[in-house]
């Protein structure tokens, strides 16, 4: 059952996804579309769970679920990664590779690239220490107030001679 995503508890399940382009005004309608009739449906073991979503920056889609009651399985899951996957393919999209890692430039707008090439991004000065990266193992909602970190606090900091 959709919920608006503030009413949801902090203590919700969330995954994030980040896109490598921003959603264009067109891009947005669709998507808030989609992910409403999908929360509003969206059940585990046939049951319906709480269930909301959160775009942020018009280029990351945040799903949650309160499983205080009920836990997502595994086929619930899917069938999330499923309509996320229809969505990108309706709007030329790409969501749920996993290989990406997100970055927040100076100016605020995000650059998401690839993780096979970052050392040779770091080396060429493309990703610096001043930059911010989405921390990639959040897990529930009020995990959210610290989704951006510094790059010289992060994982990626031994990438960078001291």
């Amino acid at each position: 059952m959709y919920q608006p995503f503030d009413q949801l508890p902090d203590s919700s399940r969330i995954w994030i996804y980040a896109s490598t382009r921003r959603f264009s005004a067109a891009d947005l309608l669709v998507i808030r579309k989609a992910l409403q009739d999908f929360c509003a449906g969206w059940a585990t073991h046939g049951k319906v769970m709480p269930s909301s979503f959160e775009i942020l920056h018009e280029q990351l889609l945040v799903l949650a679920v309160d499983e205080s009651q009920l836990g997502a399985s595994g086929c619930s899951i899917d069938s999330s990664v499923r309509a996320l996957q229809s969505l990108e393919q309706m709007l030329d999209l790409d969501l749920v590779n996993q290989g990406k890692v997100t970055l927040k430039n100076e100016d605020g707008s995000l650059r998401v690239v690839s993780a096979l090439g970052l050392k040779s991004k770091i080396s060429l000065g493309e990703i610096t220490p001043e930059l911010e990266v989405m921390q990639p193992s959040l897990q529930i909602k009020s995990d959210l107030k610290s989704l951006w970190q510094p790059v010289r606090k992060s994982w990626l900091a031994s990438y960078f001679t001291n």
